[in-house]
């Protein structure tokens, strides 16, 4: 099932990473079957209110970690939120430190990515006839990140502002090789999932931010253990109560109107003439080319 019908809310989304499969505290909650020209979403969308506002929760890999980094369906997770009025979007996701500051249960609010993926088509929306440029200098939203990190201030924990998130593609832990090199080219931490949402949040209009949360040391350290998946669990618990309480302190101060830059990211982006645009492509982009027809 489609949802273009409250495409003018302005929601909140928020997508869970390893250990965030649910948000406890949802007023009226339901969970909601989403259909999408790109296949269905990782899981049902758990639709809810706290503190006055509706907010959307997604387990990005499915309840009870079904799905692998390579799998996610991005595409269809980005437009289902696009399609229930979704305009801010928090990404909550598990990555390994590759500098000292970076410790274990910190989290960290990157402000670039840099792209070691191989499936760069399931980055764009766009195809098929319509060819659209994101501007993409400045990946997430400097004011949500603000916004996030005193949150996060005022639960005391640790928060860095700012940061390289360099995406790779797993399920493999890196190699020591491939660890060192990240690190000494100046990246500050490594995951597998957030760069295909802050393009597709940047295509689809919405304003996004990742809260990226330290499990490990990736393998670069030395002292350290090399990473492994009984090492992540050890602190994803942890992390997971800390992203609900910053949460929970967040939304009632995200705006209602959506009027930041990214909320108009389309507007000096499509390249493509209008008369030459495929009905076909047309109908498939749906909500996000209607202000434009």
């Amino acid at each position: 099932m489609l949802y273009y019908g409250i495409m003018h809310r302005t929601n909140i989304g928020i997508i869970g990473g390893s250990g965030l499969y649910q948000i406890e505290g949802f007023a009226n909650p339901t969970e909601l079957q989403v259909d999408t020209p790109w296949g269905p979403p990782s899981d049902a969308i758990m639709r809810g209110e706290l503190h006055g506002r509706t907010v959307y929760f997604l387990p990005r890999h499915g309840r009870g970690h079904r799905i692998l980094p390579s799998e996610i369906n991005h595409r269809a997770n980005i437009y289902a939120m696009r399609s229930l009025g979704v305009r801010w979007l928090v990404s909550v996701s598990a990555v390994g430190s590759l500098q000292p500051q970076y410790a274990p249960r910190h989290i960290v609010l990157p402000d670039q990515f840099f792209d070691r993926t191989s499936r760069r088509d399931t980055h764009t929306f766009f195809g098929n006839g319509i060819v659209a440029h994101v501007a993409f200098a400045h990946p997430t939203s400097a004011p949500l990140r603000a916004l996030i990190a005193q949150a996060a201030r005022e639960t005391g924990t640790t928060c860095h502002n700012g940061g390289t998130y360099v995406n790779m593609d797993g399920p493999a832990f890196s190699t020591k090789a491939e660890s060192e090199t990240n690190r000494r080219l100046g990246f500050d931490i490594i995951g597998m999932t957030n760069l295909a949402e802050a393009k597709l949040c940047r295509e689809a209009e919405i304003a996004f931010a990742t809260i990226a949360l330290v499990t490990d040391y990736d393998c670069w350290r030395e002292e350290e253990e090399p990473v492994t998946a009984q090492t992540v669990m050890g602190h994803v618990a942890h992390n997971a109560a800390t992203a609900k309480a910053i949460l929970a302190r967040l939304i009632p101060e995200l705006p209602v109107a959506p009027d930041w830059p990214e909320h108009s990211a389309l507007d000096n982006a499509l390249m493509t003439d209008k008369a030459f645009w495929p009905l076909e492509t047309v109908k498939k982009l749906g909500i996000l080319l209607e202000r434009f027809l």
